[in-house]
C-alpha cells in the first residue's frame, strides 16, 4: 500500500518551491506571540477544551496561586470519561469518579465556563465541539485528552496536553511549544464496500507504525480525503496520535463549511460568514509547500481492518493472518510475542474467524451519527449471536436526539443490542461500562493497549461496520456481505 519510491524523508524533493508554506505552517506563524533565540515559542491556544479527569490539578494551581482564568469564553467544558451510560447515568456510583465530575462542575461555576452538564448538551468532549460549532478552521485547540487531533479534520492545529499544561492554559491563553515538524499523507483511490475512514487510518498506523510520525503534525490529503464526511474525516485525524504524531489536519474545503453553516458558534449568515470562510480559505498549503516526510497510500484495493495485537499499529486486513513473529522486525519481535500471549492469539492464524464476546460502537473515534447509522444498516433484520453483548453508545445527547429521531435504538434492540447513554463509555475502563477479564471485544474505539477496556480484556479495533458484522457473526467477520 505504501509506495517506498514514493516516501520521502527531508524536503529536498524537487517541487519544493521557496517561500511556499503549509497549512501547519500558516497556523504557526499566526498563533506565536513571541520568541527567542534557543527557546520554545509562546503560543496562543483559541480554544481549551475540558472534561472531569485531567483539570482538577490545573485548576487547584490556579486556586493556590490566587489566578484567574485568562478567558473564559475561549473554553468549554463537558463530562465524558468518568459518567456512566446506563439510564440512571446522574446517579454516579463510583466514589472517584463522582468527585471528578462534582469538582468540574464547582470549578466551572467559580470560574465562568461554560459546562455541558447532564440534559444540557453533554457529549464526549471531541464530538461536542464540532457539532457546536465551536472548533473552525485556522484555530489552535489543545485539551487535556490525547485525541484532540480529531478537531484537526476541520483545518485546526488540535493537540492533547498534559495536565500542567491544561494549567497553563487556563491562566495565560498560551503554551510554551516548540515548532512540530510535517508529514504529508496522501489517500489515493476509493472505498471497496465495507472499507470506511477507520480502516484507512489503521492501515496507515500499521504501516509506519505506532512512532511512525513521532514529532509530526500530518496533513492528509489526495482524493479519498476529499471524498469524505466530516464524520470520516474527524476519524482519520482522531487516530494520528496512535502514530505518534503530535496533531493531525485537513485543509477545509466546501465539505468543512457546509458543516459548519448553522451551527450554534459558527459565523451567523451573511456578511459575518463570507468574511469568515474567505479567512478559513486561506489555511491551505501552498503548491511547493516543503515537508519533512511524505508517504501515498493506496486505499483501493483495502480491505476491512482489524488489529491483532496490543498497539494499534499490530494491524491487518480482515482477509490476512496474524504475522509469524521472526517475520517482523526484530525490534518488534519482543512485543509481538507479549502480545500474542495477552491475546490468545497464534501466529500464522487466520484473523477472520476469532470469536468474540463483546462489541462496542462508540467513543471520540466512531461515535458520531454516520457510525451508528452505519452500524444499523448491518444489524437491521438480524440478530446479534447468543453470547455477545454488544453496547452502541452515542457520543452525545444530540447524536443521541438524532438516533433517536431516526429509528436507531429500535434496530439495535431488535438485534439483541444495547443502547446507552452518551458518553465515552467502553473505550476506557474509567467508568461502569468494563470487558470483563479474559473476555474478547471488537470495539470501535481507539485503543487495544493491555487492559485497556478492563482489567485482563483483550481488544481488538475496527470500524464501527465491522464491529457490527462481528457481533452478527460471533467472530471477527467482514460487513461484505451485510451491506
Amino acid at each position: 500500500m505504501v509506495s517506498k519510491s514514493e516516501a520521502s524523508s527531508k524536503s529536498e524533493k524537487t517541487g519544493v518551491k521557496s517561500g511556499a508554506k503549509s497549512i501547519v505552517q500558516k497556523i504557526w506563524d499566526s498563533h506565536v506571540v513571541t520568541e527567542l533565540p534557543g527557546h520554545p515559542a509562546v503560543f496562543a491556544i483559541d480554544l481549551m477544551l475540558i472534561h472531569e479527569v485531567t483539570s482538577a490539578q490545573a485548576f487547584q494551581t490556579l486556586d493556590k496561586k490566587g489566578l484567574k482564568v485568562f478567558n473564559p469564553d475561549r473554553l468549554l467544558a463537558t463530562i465524558d470519561h468518568s459518567i456512566p451510560t446506563r439510564q440512571n447515568r446522574t446517579e454516579i456510583y463510583d466514589e472517584q469518579a463522582r468527585a471528578q465530575v462534582n469538582k468540574l462542575r464547582e470549578n466551572c461555576k467559580n470560574h465562568g465556563i461554560p459546562l455541558l452538564d447532564f440534559d444540557k448538551g453533554q457529549g464526549i468532549v471531541h464530538v461536542v465541539g464540532p457539532e457546536l460549532g465551536v472548533t473552525q478552521p485556522g484555530m489552535t485547540i489543545c485539551c487535556g485528552d490525547s485525541h484532540t487531533s480529531t478537531h484537526g479534520a476541520f483545518g485546526a492545529l488540535a493537540f492533547g496536553v498534559g495536565t500542567s499544561e491544561v494549567g497553563h492554559v487556563l491562566a495565560t491563553g498560551c503554551l510554551l511549544q516548540e515548532q512540530p515538524k510535517s508529514m504529508k499523507v496522501e489517500f489515493k483511490g476509493h472505498f471497496k464496500k465495507g472499507v470506511y475512514a477507520k480502516d484507512a487510518i489503521l492501515k496507515l498506523i500499521a504501516e509506519i507504525g505506532v512512532g511512525g510520525a513521532t514529532g509530526h503534525v500530518i496533513e492528509y490529503v489526495g482524493d479519498a480525503i476529499r471524498a469524505m464526511s466530516m464524520e470520516e474525516r474527524m476519524t482519520v485525524c482522531n487516530m494520528s496520535i496512535e502514530c505518534g504524531a503530535r496533531a493531525g489536519l485537513i485543509a477545509p474545503d466546501e465539505t468543512t463549511f457546509a458543516y459548519l453553516k448553522g451551527r450554534p458558534h459558527a459565523p451567523k449568515a451573511g456578511a459575518d460568514w463570507d468574511k469568515a470562510v474567505e479567512f478559513w480559505q486561506s489555511f491551505c498549503s501552498d503548491e511547493g509547500a516543503p515537508f519533512d516526510r511524505e508517504i501515498v497510500i493506496d486505499l483501493t484495493a483495502l480491505d476491512p481492518m482489524v488489529t491483532w495485537g496490543t498497539n494499534p499499529g499490530q494491524g491487518l486486513q480482515i482477509t490476512e493472518s496474524i504475522p509469524t513473529v521472526k517475520s517482523l522486525p526484530e525490534g518488534e519481535q519482543g512485543v509481538a510475542l507479549r502480545a500474542l500471549e495477552y491475546t490468545k492469539l497464534k501466529e500464522g492464524a487466520p484473523m477472520a474467524g476469532t470469536p468474540v464476546d463483546w462489541a462496542f460502537v462508540g467513543s471520540c473515534t466512531n461515535g458520531r451519527i454516520e457510525d451508528l447509522r452505519i452500524a444499523a444498516s448491518v444489524l437491521k433484520g438480524r440478530k446479534i449471536k447468543e453470547g455477545v453483548t454488544f453496547y452502541v453508545v452515542p457520543g452525545s445527547e444530540a447524536v443521541m436526539a438524532q438516533a433517536q429521531k431516526e429509528g436507531l435504538p429500535e434496530i439495535f434492540e431488535a438485534a439483541g443490542a444495547q443502547f446507552r447513554m452518551p458518553g465515552c463509555s467502553m473505550c476506557l475502563a474509567m467508568n461502569d461500562d468494563k470487558v470483563p477479564e479474559g473476555k474478547r471485544c471488537i470495539s470501535s474505539s481507539n485503543r487495544n493497549f493491555v487492559g485497556r477496556q478492563g482489567p485482563g480484556s483483550i481488544t481488538h479495533l475496527a470500524s464501527p461496520a465491522t464491529v457490527a458484522a462481528s457481533a452478527l457473526a460471533g467472530c471477527v467477520a467482514s460487513a461484505e456481505q451485510y451491506l
